[in-house]
């Protein structure tokens, strides 16, 4: 591997586009000085930003796109319209092209995920890739996917899942054995759709070397922190994801109206509102910045479309980390892991649901 994780950012994607995406470089250069930065975007505007940072400007390189997907288009639109020549695309294109080892991104969700798809393809034994999203909990994180990228899962989909998610888990709290649930309707082995219950059975018994399955978890258990990936398929993770999001907007504005209530209540709020807000900040799984493609066979980050400059600089070190700590090498491993161990049962685990 190069002494330097590759960057490709999409200096386009997002609600602010450059003004963001620079700057939040510039932070994660301090942090991370490992890096060096490949800017994909309008060179007219991305030019006199970055030369108004000379130490990024001097680890990174600007590559010219005059198309930019908009947050509005339709994945079907945004390939049509940007493809081999959007900033989105072109940042893709790099690490396809081993020019970057990673890509990150604020752009439209749905357009990022199909040109990754079109672009990098998945990884072998991979049908479908996934969101990966870090989620607050009582005894800290958990990752839960997927998220949104691909609706419906049959049992092999969400043991590839399962396995996505734990080789992600092991970079991400750096142990060896993460626990990992699948989401159900009670923690009963006879509850469940079919597809769910035979992915259990099959994670159960196949009992790979850096994967501990706990069993079924319920939804109280994202809260909880009860393992360390929750596995689900992407219309119930994304549902679970916004609720979650709604709730602690509902929440933070319950807190605020409850304050405005009195006098006393304003004072009270004046001298507390920082723990306040740092509450609703960690019951937000949006708050923590930088989604992990899975299953592609390439890395791909997703940051909020909404992120300021820090929390962008977050979404980078995220990508660094998913490099520098061998993402694809431990997604592999575990697949070949999970092949060899089902091979060799007798009879061999049924996964067909």
């Amino acid at each position: 591997m190069n002494s330097e994780v590759r960057i490709a950012l999409d200096a386009m994607g997002g609600d602010s586009g450059p003004s963001v995406v620079v700057p939040a470089a510039a932070i994660a250069l301090v942090r991370r000085p490992d890096i060096s930065f490949s800017l994909y975007g309008d060179e007219s505007v991305v030019r006199p930003l970055l030369d108004a940072h000379p130490a990024l400007a001097r680890k990174a390189r600007l590559v010219h796109s005059d198309v930019s997907i908009k947050m509005t288009d339709k994945p079907s639109q945004a390939l049509r319209a940007g493809r081999r020549s959007s900033s989105m695309w072109q940042a893709i294109d790099a690490v396809k092209k081993g020019e970057a080892d990673v890509v990150v991104s604020a752009g439209n969700t749905g357009a990022l995920m199909a040109m990754a798809k079109v672009c990098l393809r998945t990884m072998p034994q991979i049908d479908r890739p996934a969101i990966a999203a870090m989620w607050p909990t009582l005894r800290g994180e958990s990752i839960v996917l997927d998220v949104g990228a691909t609706i419906g899962a049959d049992a092999q989909h969400l043991i590839d899942l399962a396995i996505m998610g734990a080789a992600m888990a092991r970079i991400i709290f750096d142990i060896d054995r993460p626990t990992v649930g699948l989401l159900n309707v009670g923690v009963e082995e006879i509850k469940g759709l079919e597809e769910v219950k035979a992915a259990g059975r099959a994670l159960r018994e196949v009992g790979l070397p850096h994967l501990d399955y706990h069993g079924f978890v319920e939804g109280d258990d994202l809260g909880k922190g009860t393992v360390d990936v929750i596995v689900t398929e992407g219309f119930t993770g994304n549902i679970a994801l916004k609720t979650a999001e709604g709730t602690a907007k509902q929440i933070g504005q319950y807190i605020r109206d409850a304050m405005n209530h009195s006098w006393s209540s304003r004072i009270g709020y004046f001298f507390a509102r920082s723990a306040f807000n740092a509450l609703r900040e960690k019951m937000d799984p949006s708050k923590v910045n930088g989604g992990v493609f899975l299953g592609l066979d390439g890395v791909v980050i997703k940051s909020h479309g909404g992120a300021d400059a820090d929390g962008f600089a977050g979404a980078i070190e995220v990508g660094y980390d998913m490099v520098r700590h061998e993402l694809l090498a431990k997604t592999r491993e575990m697949i070949a892991q999970a092949n060899e161990a089902r091979a060799h049962l007798s009879p061999p685990v049924q996964i067909d649901s």
